[in-house]
């Protein structure tokens, strides 16, 4: 059984943690369970009855009244959403769920189905990206199973290798960029997807993978000559200084420009030097992919 803090749930609901708790005094929907230590915790079926609540609430629903609904009437409302932004929340709560299930077949069967609308890209942008949005505080804090994170991760990783395969452009760029992940750092997800914008847009992306020794990414710039170094922190070791990590970059390739994205980068507020770029948001990202 998952066990969630009421924090989680905020995370994953977008629900703050002092209004959920007055819905557990005012309605009978949602009922935290406690630990012998009397630690309140919520199950797996609990986080996919508040996922539904707060989806239904956000697009116009009094919680008065989908209190009063009965759990086949709430199913029945969330699949009337299907248009807009309330189709995409609708989408990214239901992968929610079918992952705290480990319901492999399901979540691949969502995400397939959404490609085969969309397409990738918007598939990317408007899905998994918020998806893992929401679940990244829950691996930072390891209040997810390994297990959980595993799946989720293998398929979507799939479906990103298919889009960069298959990505063609009408655009010819002559600029080069090297995509790397430092040692210690295994989550290939946002750094596959730069790689399919960048692909998108024709340019060269000198694709050498995670976990890479800063050895190996000065023997490759070296030889290839990236008009740009790229990587994406998102959690590297606890032993992992993004000081010393640009320090040692500019100390190694001098000269070479590199950019950093990722959530590590979005607490870092040291000035840094003029060739090293950081990128916080996903805007930020798809704005330096464009200017290329």
């Amino acid at each position: 059984m998952n066990a969630f803090t009421i924090k989680d749930i905020e995370n994953l609901s977008g629900i703050k943690a002092h209004t959920i708790r007055i819905w557990e005094q005012r309605y009978s929907f949602l009922k935290a369970q406690r630990t012998e230590t009397n630690i309140r915790y919520y199950d797996s079926k609990q986080l996919g009855a508040i996922l539904n609540i707060a989806l239904l609430n956000k697009y116009g629903f009094k919680i008065s009244r989908i209190n009063k609904m009965s759990e086949e009437e709430i199913r029945e409302k969330i699949l009337l959403l299907t248009q807009g932004q309330a189709y995409e929340d609708r989408i990214v709560y239901d992968l929610i769920s079918k992952m705290t299930d480990i319901d492999l077949i399901g979540f691949e069967q969502v995400l397939d189905e959404y490609i085969l609308q969309k397409g990738i890209e918007k598939t990317i942008l408007q899905i998994i990206f918020p998806f893992l949005e929401r679940i990244g505080i829950l691996w930072q804090t390891n209040h997810i199973n390994p297990a959980q994170e595993h799946f989720v991760t293998n398929i979507i990783r799939q479906k990103l290798i298919v889009g960069i395969d298959k990505v063609k452009s009408n655009i010819e760029s002559h600029k080069s960029v090297l995509l790397f992940l430092p040692s210690g750092e295994h989550h290939e997800l946002g750094l596959l997807f730069v790689h399919y914008l960048l692909k998108s847009r024709g340019v060269q992306a000198l694709y050498i993978g995670a976990d890479i020794p800063f050895k190996d990414v000065e023997t490759v710039a070296k030889l290839k000559q990236p008009n740009y170094i790229y990587t994406h922190l998102t959690s590297v070791s606890n032993s992992f200084n993004l000081s010393k990590f640009i320090s040692v970059f500019c100390e190694k390739l001098p000269g070479y420009t590199m950019v950093v994205s990722g959530l590590i980068t979005q607490s870092f507020k040291a000035k840094t030097p003029e060739n090293i770029f950081l990128k916080q948001t996903l805007s930020e990202v798809m704005d330096f992919v464009h200017t290329i």
